[in-house]
Formats: C-alpha cells, sequence, structure tokens
C-alpha cells in the first residue's frame, strides 16, 4: 500500500484503504497516530471530510463526536497503564491549525518523558520527534494497537 491514504485521511478511513484506522466509531474513525515518541497516540477522524470545526456538526452528531473522543482517551488510558508502567495520564486536544478536517488528538503522557517536557503541551516538543524515524509507527507497535482496539470494543458494551 502506496502513502496516499495520508492526502485523503478521512476519504481512504471511509474507503477502508486507511491502514491506521483502528476502529470504527459513532461520528468518526479511531486510528493510531503516524509517529509514536508517545507510544500509544492516537487521533479521532470525523467522518465528515469537509467538516473543520465540531459547530458545523448538527448537535447530535457533535455530542457523537464527542463521546468517540472521550472513548477513544479512555481506551488509551487503559492501553498504556496496562502496557506501561510509567503511565501518567491522557491529554485530549481539538486544535484544527494545520489539518483543515475535524480531528481530536489523544496524547498518552509517561514519568519517563523529559522532565522539561512532562508537565507541558505536547506541541513544544522538538520537531526531530515528528519525522524521525525510529518515532514513525510501525509492527513494533502492533500489540499497543491491538490493546488500545480491545479496549475500544470493552468500552462499545
Amino acid at each position: 500500500m502506496t502513502d496516499d491514504w495520508r492526502k485523503d485521511r478521512i476519504g481512504s478511513a471511509l474507503r477502508g484503504e486507511n491502514p491506521t484506522v483502528l476502529r470504527r466509531l459513532k461520528a468518526g474513525f479511531a486510528v493510531v497516530g503516524d509517529v509514536q515518541f508517545l507510544p500509544g497516540y492516537s487521533v479521532l477522524l470525523a467522518d465528515a471530510p469537509a467538516v473543520q470545526r465540531l459547530s458545523e456538526l448538527p448537535r447530535s452528531k457533535r455530542l457523537a463526536f464527542l463521546a468517540d473522543m472521550d472513548r477513544l482517551g479512555e481506551a488509551v488510558e487503559r492501553a498504556c497503564s496496562r502496557l506501561d508502567p510509567a503511565f501518567r495520564r491522557v491529554n485530549l486536544e481539538i486544535l484544527g491549525n494545520t489539518d483543515p478536517f475535524l480531528h481530536a488528538h489523544v496524547w498518552p503522557r509517561f514519568e519517563w518523558e523529559p522532565t522539561e517536557l512532562v508537565s507541558k503541551p505536547v506541541w513544544l516538543y522538538p520537531r526531530e520527534r515528528w519525522s524521525e524515524e525510529r518515532y514513525a509507527l510501525g509492527q513494533q507497535h502492533d500489540a499497543l494497537r491491538k490493546a488500545i482496539g480491545e479496549e475500544l470494543d470493552r468500552l462499545a458494551g
């Protein structure tokens, strides 16, 4: 599979071609992040590619998106706390400053993070963390992906 799905993340998810999709949720897709310098980083993609802001969704769909964000956040929290005893918490963010579609970031945070960054926003990490090959999503993250997916399933019922 090529990286063409990256150019249309939501469309490729809707077509079943986005390899980062963990689960289809009520108002979007739970996906694992392209970078994993904080293992478990995930994103909730709204299932409406043209929607840029939460306020553009009808109220019922907006509430469903926020409920999905909560579910993904809790799934990441459960999986990461089970797999890493240094897990601290999860940060949830809806920013929308770079990508022109509605999405929410789910960032696990850990005690092993650098002291100067652990209590700061993830966006203050050095730029290299976002592009270095060693932090790229790969097969080494399969167990983590599976754990988050299983937690999403448990939280569904």
